[in-house]
């Protein structure tokens, strides 16, 4: 029996208590994250409900929603009852939600400083286990217009093109530019690639009057700026 087979004792729920007719008749608010998951399951197996085995698989992510967004299909289908699809159903829910806060963001976020750009990003980088660089492009009241997912790798790292960079900040009238990307590991401090990759880009932007004003690694815990460190 591996750990993901644990059964969690809890006791039988009672028929008021049972998920969706406790959504109709109390509200949503009233559901707890167990419950919530239960329903988008749909059902458990005969030894299990699906509000135990929702129950467990908060169980095994800490109690944790950000935890469980981070979960693939695979890892998801590792708990006993959960198929593709169910897994799918999961994912697809938390995605809604993650889609959903970043569209309450303010538009045209005004940028004053890098913790500014990094409210403003951050949600883009959320629940990932890849790199990837994006660029913030600015009109010339310092208003973030639009966000773009330039490249994506492994945790290793990522290839930003400078023609891709530039070619989208020009195509979308940008004043600027602030380039962004991740750090799955953790690990803040920007590498020498990074560095040099910031110099090209930076040179590039002067040459081109699109000026590269930052580049912000994000990690969950925190940011860092080159511009705030004088690397800029």
């Amino acid at each position: 029996m591996g750990p993901y087979d644990h059964n969690i004792t809890i006791k039988s729920w009672a028929e008021g208590d049972r998920p969706r007719e406790k959504l109709s008749l109390q509200g949503r608010r009233a559901l707890t994250d167990a419950e919530l998951i239960a329903i988008l399951i749909g059902s458990g197996s005969r030894n299990e409900s699906a509000v135990e085995l929702s129950k467990r698989i908060l169980h095994n992510c800490q109690n944790d929603l950000n935890h469980l967004s981070r979960l693939s299909i695979q890892d998801l289908s590792q708990f006993k009852g959960i198929g593709e699809a169910k897994a799918i159903s999961i994912i697809a829910a938390l995605e809604l939600g993650r889609r959903r806060k970043e569209t309450l963001q303010q538009q045209y976020v005004l940028v004053h400083s890098s913790k500014d750009v990094y409210e403003a990003i951050r949600s883009q980088f959320a629940d990932l286990n890849h790199e990837e660089f994006w660029i913030l492009l600015l009109n010339r009241a310092n208003r973030i217009t639009s966000k773009h997912l330039v490249s994506k790798g492994g945790q290793a790292g990522t290839i930003a093109d400078p023609k891709i960079i530039f070619y989208t900040a020009l195509q979308n009238h940008a004043a600027s530019v602030i380039l962004s990307h991740n750090h799955p590991s953790g690990n803040l401090k920007p590498s020498q690639a990074d560095i040099d990759l910031t110099k090209k880009l930076k040179s590039a932007g002067e040459m081109l009057d699109v000026p590269v004003l930052d580049h912000i690694i994000v990690t969950d815990n925190g940011f860092f700026s080159f511009t705030d460190e004088g690397l800029m």
